[in-house]
């Protein structure tokens, strides 16, 4: 067909449903020359639209040790629409922080005795970056970070077409607490469908908001991998080529449009109405080998069932791979692992029983960054490996 091109595409995130292909902005997993053939030929061209029927619940997920998601679900999986969410208590922890009926130093407390960091690779302890944003001098502006560009990481996606009010509800949380005035959602160029769910759960919360709420504005990332950077980010949101700042000043004080600014990963925020609600202790229950908390690891490779593991903090990549994955796929043997992605390292199934968290790491030169985590199996090469990803 001469009116069709093939081009080579960077990682989508979707690493879970690979090989996948993209006919214009219609993702199509495990793909094959007669699955790409027939999206051709039936024009799907658009990104399908998500149903609000579900119910999620990532708290009751984590205490049961299920995962949140496998390889097997649809392009577009049920999500918690705002009626939903709302008639399952949700806002209402939200309304009473601006309702003043919570005072924000509680809050604070809270978030720093839980552990919670930042989920999406540096791990700047959240609490402490609520206290000294909340000390800056107003006007304070929010952005949040889901261009998700690392590739293998696939987390932020998977919780934000389930549940998009959770993390939402996070952000006013925040917002409220710290005194932010507008909110810059920045969001990951390829996932066309999350953008169209956020554009209309956004419009509904804003037409019937539950409080007075500030500014919520989304924007379009700019494709461009560095824009995974703080300060790379709000370059680009506010309309400039997004490189890296020199620091200081930090973005805590001089950030979007120069004023001070609270910075933070979805998955972040995700479990900000948990971990108020049932205390910082129910957070930091969680974990192996003496750490302490959640994390949401993006299992993709040789594994016999890839996807989001939702598992203890500092679980090592075999009890992930033989608990949570299912071992690796027949014919497999384990060979090595990216523990962070393609900025994380490369380290062999030797090195086996290292705690996954962060600062656990680094004494072998890798990180868990976004945790990313990719399998190669004995047939696979970690020269092949680097040269892919």
């Amino acid at each position: 067909n001469p009116n069709v091109k093939v081009i080579a595409a960077p990682c989508v995130g979707r690493c879970e449903q690979a090989p996948v292909a993209v006919v214009h902005q219609y993702p199509v997993l495990f793909a094959t020359t007669d699955k790409v053939a027939a999206a051709v030929k039936n024009n799907l061209t658009t990104h399908p639209m998500a149903v609000d029927s579900a119910v999620f619940d990532p708290a009751a997920l984590a205490e049961k040790g299920v995962s949140p998601q496998g390889n097997n679900q649809p392009v577009s999986p049920e999500y918690v629409g705002y009626e939903s969410y709302c008639a399952q208590g949700g806002y209402a922890l939200a309304k009473e922080i601006a309702d003043g009926k919570r005072d924000a130093e509680s809050i604070i407390k809270a978030m720093e005795n839980s552990g919670l960091r930042g989920l999406g690779g540096a791990g700047f302890p959240a609490g402490r970056k609520w206290r000294i944003v909340k000390d800056q001098v107003a006007p304070k502006l929010m952005a949040v970070n889901i261009d998700e560009g690392e590739p293998g990481t696939f987390k932020d996606r998977t919780y934000l077409e389930r549940d998009p009010h959770r993390f939402l509800e996070g952000l006013l949380i925040a917002a409220n607490v710290v005194g932010i005035d507008a909110c810059y959602i920045y969001l990951r160029d390829e996932y066309h469908g999350c953008r169209e769910l956020l554009e209309v759960e956004l419009a509904k919360l804003q037409a019937n908001p539950p409080f007075k709420l500030p500014s919520i504005e989304l924007r379009r990332g700019a494709g461009a991998y560095i824009c995974g950077e703080e300060s790379a980010m709000i370059e680009s949101i506010e309309g400039k080529r997004g490189e890296p700042r020199m620091r200081p000043p930090y973005i805590a004080q001089v950030g979007l449009f120069g004023r001070p600014t609270l910075e933070h990963n979805f998955e972040t925020l995700y479990w900000v109405r948990d971990i108020v609600a049932r205390g910082p202790e129910w957070f930091s229950s969680f974990g192996r080998h003496d750490r302490k908390g959640l994390r949401s690891y993006s299992v993709s490779g040789r594994v016999k069932n890839p996807g989001v593991k939702l598992a203890p903090a500092g679980i090592t990549i075999q009890e992930l791979i033989d608990e949570y994955c299912g071992g690796m796929q027949d014919g497999h043997q384990f060979y090595g692992y990216l523990p962070g992605g393609a900025s994380g390292g490369i380290l062999p199934a030797t090195m086996n029983d290292i705690p996954l968290d962060f600062d656990t790491l680094q004494p072998y030169g890798c990180f868990i960054g976004s945790a990313a985590v990719m399998v190669f199996g004995h047939q696979d090469k970690a020269r092949d490996m680097a040269l892919n990803v």
